[in-house]
């Protein structure tokens, strides 16, 4: 429990009050069996005893409790203001204690928020042993049942060796995607802004996609503006990685005979909206907030069927935040998933 020391001023009004009595009672005693003095000279007496004990009490108790505490108080704002010689002034001793709560709810923050690190660290460090698990133990099984006779075997050494490469592919992917993670993150990689039409873009995007979204029975499809054009400042090559990343997995996700993903676009006054929508399965609400962290899979299973290496959302969030805007995803079960990011016009 926290102590006010405002509440020294009480504690010292008790003793001065209680000495002041306990002198009441012995100058009212000696007057009655001696009347060496007045009665009257008492309650002057009295007065000046209480005011005087009063402020020598208080006097005591604040320098004690100063110099007490003086010490723990030159290490809290040596902490606070990252020097470790720093000179303590007269300061109150409210202040004082301001400046120490204040420092431990800032402590307990802080310890909170190492706590949240450290968990998501553990996790962090189980889903990319498990990626790369996956990978590398078909490798390993391929390779084995090759060494073991099966490359003679002309009915699977073609077919297990073109799975071979398939895993070694994989494996690749995450690696590259690591690294650019990595990148974006420490700020290695800097963005080459220019200026582009960013519904240009999205049809070469769409372009791009097509066959896949033939496979999987997808519609893609633009909802140009009235202007015909919008021009945007961003990087161009990281944009196009952000397109591809979205209408990918809204496509990779598709399981209705007939499903639309549309691409809309809004004017918000000093940036544009993009928009990608489809109608596919959709995400959980206890799912969404965790969208964009690396190898967070909402089916993992399915997921992993899909061939993605569970990191692109991850980077499209950091190419996003690295010009400085945002993005943001609203679902519902089956009702589909849209995200939506912002872009500064030229």
């Amino acid at each position: 429990m926290a102590i006010r020391f405002s509440e020294i001023r009480h504690v010292t009004s008790y003793i001065a009050l209680f000495s002041t009595a306990f002198l009441f009672v012995v100058l009212s005693f000696l007057w009655y069996f001696t009347s060496i003095y007045p009665f009257w000279l008492i309650l002057p007496a009295i007065l000046l005893f209480y005011l005087s004990t009063y402020f020598l009490a208080r006097y005591l108790i604040e320098r004690f409790v100063y110099q007490k505490i003086k010490l723990i108080y030159k290490t809290v704002h040596g902490f606070r203001s990252g020097k470790e010689n720093t000179k303590v002034g007269a300061e109150s001793l409210d202040k004082m204690n301001e400046a120490v709560l204040e420092w431990g709810d800032r402590q307990r923050t802080e310890i909170e928020e190492l706590k949240k690190m450290a968990s998501y660290r553990r996790e962090f460090i189980g889903n990319v042993s498990h990626e790369l698990k996956t990978p590398i133990f078909n490798i390993q099984g391929y390779v084995l049942t090759l060494l073991d006779g099966g490359l003679e075997d002309e009915t699977i050494n073609k077919q297990y060796l073109l799975r071979t490469e398939r895993s070694v592919n994989r494996l690749i992917a995450i690696v590259e995607d690591l690294e650019e993670i990595s990148k974006l993150e420490s700020g290695e990689l800097k963005l080459k802004t220019e200026t582009f039409d960013m519904i240009e873009l999205s049809r070469e995007v769409i372009e791009f996609l097509e066959m896949k979204a033939q496979k999987n029975k997808a519609v893609v499809s633009i909802e140009v503006p009235p202007e015909k054009q919008l021009v945007v400042k961003a990087d161009k090559k990281r944009l196009r990685q952000v397109m591809i990343n979205l209408i990918e997995n809204a496509i990779k996700y598709s399981d209705k005979e007939q499903n639309r993903i549309l691409v809309r676009f809004f004017d918000m006054d000093e940036n544009y909206l993009i928009e990608v929508k489809d109608n596919g399965p959709g995400i959980s609400e206890e799912n969404l907030p965790r969208v964009f962290e690396r190898f967070y899979r909402t089916d993992r299973g399915r997921s992993r069927d899909t061939g993605g290496t569970g990191l692109g959302l991850a980077i499209v969030k950091h190419i996003i935040s690295a010009h400085n805007q945002t993005i943001t995803v609203r679902s519902k079960l089956g009702q589909g998933t849209t995200f939506a990011f912002t872009l500064s016009k030229k």
